[in-house]
């Protein structure tokens, strides 16, 4: 048996009388218009935009998941969601995944579903499909099937949202924790950028992830306040604005990242900032290194 879970986001959306998209569709509308009816179990979690999920509902979806793939009749989890933060919540997915022979298959849709041309019943269908014979977490969507890690959504609007960044598979796998609580900002390097914005985000935070330039660089000022927050015994975690290719910390100077690596910062290899974030997030909430996830 498919578990189906259902979250929000664009796949469940209806068009209200300002014209505005509202998450409204139940799953068993979804899962009728998909075809996939007899298939799947349904609960339907959370209604929300993805942009509006907090740790607490990561907290909650994982819990959820954990308890499908513990029945004895369940094999495989379908899940709906926005693609605003779908990334985030695959790499949440991905390293707490509770069982290698049980498949977790994330989807959405770009275009609402009282849209005569909306993608998401097509992308369901090719959800379940999957959960028919995959293992892992994935995420169908655009006729595309890609690995958990290294996503990223790649396009504000196009069906084929979503690409993958070359990230390897988890080096480990941890048990359920929860991350509610926790306070990991991202913040973005610039050019020009200071030492304010490190100073007043990383104030109080558990760990810290910056968005860097290039393959893991920062203006001076900046690198600097970022060396401050490390030698303080906060985790930072070096990512890129670049959209593809590896975070390579080889670059001196104050806002070079082999001179932050010294101090203790890691690179994210291949995540975007988001997943870098939760990497994080579940490795203080495990209390590992997280250079074990990365």
């Amino acid at each position: 048996m498919i578990s189906l879970l259902t979250t929000g986001g664009t796949i469940a959306c209806t068009t209200d009388d300002n014209g505005a998209l509202i998450p409204t569709v139940t799953g068993e509308r979804l899962a009728a218009a998909a075809g996939v009816s007899a298939e799947v179990e349904i609960t339907d979690l959370i209604h929300l935009d993805s942009s509006s999920v907090t740790l607490k509902e990561l907290d909650q979806l994982v819990a959820q998941v954990h308890a499908e793939l513990a029945r004895e009749d369940t094999h495989a989890v379908v899940i709906t969601h926005g693609t605003d933060s779908l990334e985030d919540t695959a790499a949440v997915l991905d390293l707490m995944h509770p069982d290698e022979r049980a498949g977790v298959i994330l989807t959405g849709a770009q275009r609402a579903f009282d849209r005569p041309d909306s993608d998401g019943p097509t992308n369901l269908a090719d959800a379940v499909a999957a959960a028919r014979t995959h293992t892992g977490v994935l995420v169908a969507f655009g006729g595309e099937l890609l690995p958990a890690r290294g996503l990223r959504k790649a396009h504000t609007d196009d069906t084929t949202a979503f690409a993958s960044n070359p990230a390897g598979t988890p080096p480990r796998r941890l048990p359920r924790t929860q991350l509610d609580g926790l306070d990991v900002p991202i913040v973005a390097a610039y050019p020009g950028a200071d030492a304010r914005i490190v100073e007043a985000t990383a104030r109080g935070a558990d760990g810290l992830v910056i968005q860097a330039l290039g393959a893991g660089n920062m203006p001076v000022e900046f690198g600097r306040a970022v060396a401050g927050v490390l030698e303080r015994g906060v985790p930072v975690v070096v990512a890129t604005r670049v959209p593809f290719g590896q975070v390579r910390l080889a670059y001196g100077g104050d806002g070079g990242g082999a001179t932050l690596a010294r101090l203790g910062a890691v690179g994210a290899g291949g995540l975007s900032a988001g997943q870098a974030r939760m990497a994080l997030l579940v490795a203080l909430a495990s209390g590992i290194d997280v250079a074990e996830l990365l």
